[in-house]
């Protein structure tokens, strides 16, 4: 009985192999996830101060023109042609010397107008919603007789923006407690 060993040859193809498929399951493994946790914590980020920036211009909105809007196109018009959020970002404080300017930075860098119109991840438009409130005032006689009723629709006094890649959302249709609070704060 003589043994027989294998070719060398083939020891040495089935090690490639074996390399190749250890370098590919430490890709799949720990590299992929990292890039994919580092983009969702970046999206997340960006996200969250593109909303912040949105709550920023609706304040400015309301504090113009007495109640909120939920057109973000109107929203962004506002912010780059009107002249007091022009004050205000080119603005000082007289006291601090800190600048007014009430918009975040965004994570790649400056405050951009157009970056309030969709999330990063999946450029869909920011959701803006604001209520619609409507008030009925019945007047009764001293006989219990009702002499007229009168209704009152009272539109944005409260406003909810939210992501639509579900990064939070900042605002609430119906408290006023929470008008101009973030999810995640």
């Amino acid at each position: 009985m003589s043994k027989r060993s294998e070719p060398w040859y083939i020891h040495a193809v089935l090690y490639v192999i074996i390399f190749i498929l250890a370098i590919v399951l430490i890709q799949v493994a720990i590299i992929e996830p990292q890039r994919v946790v580092e983009q969702e914590k970046y999206y997340k980020s960006e996200s969250r101060a593109r909303l912040m920036n949105i709550r920023e211009a609706e304040k400015l909105w309301e504090e113009k023109h007495g109640k909120f809007t939920d057109n973000i196109d109107s929203l962004i018009n506002f912010v780059l042609t009107d002249e007091l959020v022009a004050q205000r970002i080119a603005g000082v404080d007289s006291i601090t010397g800190r600048s007014t300017d009430p918009f975040n930075k965004l994570t790649v860098g400056s405050f951009v107008t157009d970056s309030l119109l969709h999330s990063p991840k999946s450029f869909s438009p920011y959701i803006l919603k604001v209520d619609t409130t409507t008030r009925l005032d019945t007047v009764i006689n001293r006989r219990g007789q009702i002499v007229s009723v009168d209704t009152t629709i009272k539109i944005g006094t409260r406003y909810v923006v939210e992501c639509p890649d579900g990064y939070g959302k900042i605002g609430d249709l119906y408290s006023d407690a929470l008008k101009n609070t973030a999810s995640w704060e």
